[in-house]
């Protein structure tokens, strides 16, 4: 092997161990059996929840992992695989991809590292339909706004009683 190959794919290690250096999550899928306009669609679906989609070899994942947080995911790196890292929304890979394989009926996840913490491919389904952390807080702010908007409400008629009330004196 040359030593400008090795270095080509030196540059590969160093950039899979750099992005995986900053993200917040990797899900690990098969991707065979998807179609290029299919391939195209789910990559667009990805891109817009700022989610990398790469296929790699696994030599290569396998070599940049080594000694990281990521490393539990060598157990899968056999046969076609596709890496989806996420930089922001943890859960993000997981929903988009989710979604995407039960649209297709096609894929497969095979294991994936959330905040940390190693997910096996049913893992990674329940996760997909964990609501995400904005909906979350929507929710949690909408279960709060209700009773305050409630007691404002209150507050207020009682007000306009009283000066009701005032006025006729």
């Amino acid at each position: 092997m040359s030593e400008e190959h090795l270095k080509e794919k030196q540059a590969i290690v160093d950039e899979i161990r750099e992005k995986l250096e900053k993200a917040q999550s990797a899900v690990v899928i098969d991707y065979l059996g998807i179609s290029v306009a299919e391939a195209d669609a789910m990559r667009r679906k990805l891109r817009e929840a700022s989610v990398d989609y790469k296929v790699y070899k696994n030599t290569l994942v396998a070599r940049a992992i080594e000694g990281t947080a990521y490393e539990s995911l060598k157990k899968v790196l056999s046969g076609p695989s596709a890496f989806a890292v996420s930089y922001e929304d943890a859960i993000a890979p997981a929903k988009i991809l989710n979604a995407v394989m039960k649209e297709y009926n096609k894929m497969e996840f095979k294991a994936g590292i959330v905040e940390g913490s190693y997910f096996d491919a049913e893992g990674l389904r329940d996760i997909a339909v964990i609501p995400s952390k904005n909906e979350l807080i929507g929710r949690f702010m909408g279960s709060v706004q209700s009773p305050l908007s409630k007691l404002v409400r209150t507050f207020r008629a009682i007000t306009d009683n009283r000066l009701e009330v005032e006025s006729e004196i």
